[in-house]
């Protein structure tokens, strides 16, 4: 799958802002075809940052959720600036 492809859309809800502050978690909104391994290639090559875990889901209304833990050395607000979210 094509790192395009595979991120839709980063999502900022409350949840998603405390987890940025407190556990240095990205929250985006992927294809429903992608794997961990897919969204951890995209997101590190999107971003240039190093992800140290993905925790995937699927919402009630059909969309596929990724919570993306970033190392210790890569700060998630300041991807956050970037992607204006924060």
């Amino acid at each position: 799958m094509k790192v395009f492809e595979v991120i839709k859309y980063p999502l900022m809800t409350e949840r998603s802002v405390t987890l940025i502050e407190s556990e240095n978690k990205l929250t985006f909104v992927v294809n429903l075809k992608a794997s961990k391994k897919d969204i951890r290639r995209a997101i590190e090559e999107l971003y240039d940052v190093e992800v140290e875990s993905v925790n995937t889901l699927i919402s009630p209304n059909g969309e596929k959720r990724a919570f993306v833990k970033l190392y210790p050395e890569f700060n998630a607000s300041d991807v956050a600036v970037q992607l204006g979210i924060l």
